[in-house]
């Protein structure tokens, strides 16, 4: 009995996970649109700029990825994904939502 609870508690938590981080990324993805992120860059498909999945891709298993990103859409940056330079996203959208934004992405 002890094990079938466990596993019980263990499937409610994986259920109860997977619903806070389809919640976190509709509001990442809402901060992205409010914030203008999305005029240049979708999930799915290169625009002005990479796709998100593009930029989740490269990134993938780099330990530095998330803090070298914030500081990218901070800043801006130009001549890793083509000519098209990206502008400055500081101080418009503000540290929270910018660290939010760029964990989503490196979910996708």
């Amino acid at each position: 009995m002890k094990l079938v609870m466990r596993i019980l508690g263990v499937v409610l938590g994986l259920t109860i996970a997977g619903q806070a981080s389809a919640a976190d990324a509709k509001v990442a993805e809402a901060l992205a649109q409010k914030s203008g992120c999305l005029a240049c860059h979708t999930v799915a498909n290169k625009v002005i700029g990479p796709a998100y999945r593009d930029v989740a891709a490269k990134y993938r298993g780099e330990s530095t990825a998330e803090a070298k990103l914030i500081a990218k859409v901070k800043a801006g940056g130009k001549g890793v994904w083509g000519p098209i330079p990206m502008p400055p996203n500081s101080p418009q959208i503000s540290d929270d939502d910018i660290k939010t934004i760029v964990q989503w992405i490196l979910t996708l």
